[in-house]
């Protein structure tokens, strides 16, 4: 597994927080992702052989969140 954190712009609340890690959850591959409101990341855990940074990041902005290039 590899850990990573991604850094997300556009959270604003508790219900953002759950969004992103809906989001991250239910693509294939990830096993765990918790985000921080206070820190505006996520730590994501997840198979790299199975997911990508890139579609982890554009699983958060389908989400309707931001991701810092």
């Amino acid at each position: 597994m590899t850990q990573i954190t991604i850094p997300v712009e556009g959270m604003t609340c508790g219900g953002c927080v759950k969004s992103v890690e809906r989001a991250l959850g239910n693509q294939a591959g990830v096993s765990s992702a918790k985000a921080s409101l206070e820190g505006k990341n996520v730590a994501v855990e997840f198979d790299a052989a199975a997911i990508s940074k890139a579609q982890l990041e554009a699983a958060i902005q389908k989400a309707g969140f931001s991701v810092p290039a």
